[in-house]
Formats: C-alpha cells, sequence, structure tokens
C-alpha cells in the first residue's frame, strides 16, 4: 500500500486529515477544521513544508514520550505526530513526513 492523506469529517462536524505511511501508520494528524476547504489547504501545507526540517519542531511529552509537530509558514501548526518511545524512532517519523507528504495522494473519505 502506498502512502496516502485521509480526509475525514469527525463526530464533531469538523474536517480532519492524515498523513498515513506504506506500512499503513499514521504519521501525521491534523486539527478540526470548520470547512472541507480549509482541511485540503492544511494538506496542501504540508505538501510545501514537509520537507523542510526547520518546521519540525520536536518535543517530549509529560510522559516522556516522543513527538513532533509540523509548522507552516505562518509558525502555525500544521498536523502532529503520534507519540514515539524513542528519539530514533521519532526521527524515522519526520523521515517518513518527510519522504511522503510532498506527494502522497488525498483519499476524501467525506462522502461530499
Amino acid at each position: 500500500m502506498a502512502a496516502r492523506y485521509e480526509l475525514f469529517k469527525g463526530i464533531d462536524k469538523q474536517f480532519y486529515f492524515r498523513l498515513i505511511a506504506a506500512n499503513g501508520e499514521q504519521i501525521l494528524r491534523s486539527e478540526g477544521y470548520a470547512s472541507k476547504q480549509g482541511a485540503q489547504n492544511g494538506i496542501s501545507s504540508v505538501r510545501v513544508n514537509s520537507p523542510l526540517d526547520e518546521q519540525y519542531e520536536r518535543k517530549i511529552s509529560t510522559n516522556d514520550q516522543y513527538y513532533f509537530v509540523l509548522k507552516g509558514g505562518n509558525w502555525e501548526i500544521i498536523g502532529v505526530s503520534q507519540m514515539y518511545t524513542t528519539r530514533d524512532s521519532r526521527e524515522t517519523g519526520i523521515a517518513s513526513v518527510k519522504a511522503n507528504g510532498p506527494d502522497a495522494p488525498t483519499h476524501d473519505l467525506t462522502g461530499e
């Protein structure tokens, strides 16, 4: 299976996207958007910013899990990663977003 974006509508009626790696793991998820167009714009921002290392903020959660956020050109958060148990696995996640983010196709699951 190839990497892909999934665009979907949450139970809260907001629109979201997630970037799924070729192995089926979710590697990036968005915050909610009021409109489908907003979520599509978020995907476009990931495509532009994902190759740029300076757009990643590496973080550690309160329970010592590693994760990252991807920021847009305006430094607003576009997406958040899953939690990782090691720094190395977080770096592997970032590498996957860098590799897949620019070109992954979008699968629209909204039914709209």
